[in-house]
């Protein structure tokens, strides 16, 4: 098995599949060859303008004949045209196509239960804990702690100190709505600048801790209120990579209707839409306070397994294994309390 493979494991199934890493050859070409010898031009194409750019050529490039050509050919890219809410036919453009649409409410059931954490994306997920006594604790190397919320955000950094977190990472191929993991509160929401580094393993890998110095939006949500979901303080961090334009916030409290702005007061219900990527992989960590959450076991075991490659388990030199998830389905439960 190659160095450069990338396996994960499909939560359903159980079984392993190889990633087909997109634009895996110029990822690396990147953040080897242009990021140690022209650090001029690495910095000028992980900048807003150049990831774009970027994103626009590769794209079109690649979606460009499969769009003109058969139904199939687009499925073949992963594309399950069947649970788009729009007429397929329309989706005659890779933007159309990354923006889509899907009957969430029939092909993405959610388990009611008020304590059920969902997952926020079709998406695969690796789980850690800030805390170092926690049998899930990884060094800081996905992202810094204080860095990811902004160290001016003296009181959430209180909050989640010691506490757990979800990196639910996306493909291109993926849905791009984020939906709400927690029904609560909104209590903050702010946008941090930075790059757009790539959410490729290996670039991930490569780059000490991405996530906190990519752009991002944070959104603080109080679940311990009338109607939450009474597993404390979430936060919800969207991160830009590479290729990716722009996060929308588009909060629908049915369906895709009547979307609105993220603000302090606006009160979240679980599972429904929240933001949306433009276009590309992107990533979602969910941040939760110390002893306030379960995860799945399944999840627990999957990320151990000794029956997947992982270039995240090269990087880190332990096991670390992504599970993959489809949006709204439970990831993890309310801890019990006294």
């Amino acid at each position: 098995m190659s160095l450069t493979t990338h396996q994960y494991i499909d939560r359903h199934s159980r079984q392993v599949r190889t990633e087909r890493l997109f634009a895996d050859r110029l990822v690396n070409f990147l953040y080897s060859e242009v990021r140690e010898k022209t650090p001029s031009v690495f910095k000028a194409i992980t900048s807003a303008r150049g990831s774009s750019l970027l994103g626009l050529l590769n794209f079109e490039a690649m979606l460009g004949v499969r769009l003109r050509a058969t139904t199939e050919a687009v499925r073949s890219w992963g594309v399950d045209l069947s649970e788009c809410l729009d007429d397929p036919d329309t989706l005659d453009t890779p933007g159309k196509l990354f923006t889509r649409k899907i009957r969430y409410w029939d092909t993405r059931p959610m388990n009611p239960d008020p304590a059920a954490v969902v997952a926020p994306a079709d998406s695969r997920v690796l789980l850690g804990s800030f805390g170092a006594h926690s049998l899930l604790f990884i060094k800081e190397k996905f992202f810094t702690f204080h860095e990811l919320l902004g160290d001016f955000k003296t009181r959430w950094l209180e909050a989640f100190k010691d506490g757990d977190y979800a990196l639910c990472r996306l493909t291109p191929d993926k849905y791009h709505y984020v939906h709400t993991p927690v029904s609560g509160r909104v209590v903050d929401f702010y946008p941090i600048a930075g790059h757009y580094h790539s959410c490729n393993p290996g670039a991930v890998v490569n780059l000490v801790d991405p996530y906190s110095k990519n752009m991002r939006m944070v959104t603080i949500i109080d679940t311990d209120v009338i109607g939450g979901s009474g597993v404390g303080l979430v936060a919800v961090v969207e991160v830009v990579a590479l290729m990716v334009g722009e996060i929308r916030q588009r909060y629908s409290d049915e369906y895709y209707n009547d979307p609105q702005p993220m603000m302090p007061g606006l009160m979240l219900k679980k599972g429904q839409p929240k933001s949306l990527f433009k276009p590309g992989s992107s990533t979602v960590v969910l941040l939760f306070q110390p002893g306030r959450l379960d995860f799945d076991q399944d999840l627990i075991d999957n990320q151990t397994s000794s029956n997947a490659v992982s270039r995240f388990s090269t990087g880190f030199g332990r096991p670390l294994v992504e599970t993959e998830v489809r949006v709204r389905e439970q990831i993890g439960r309310a801890t019990a309390r006294s």
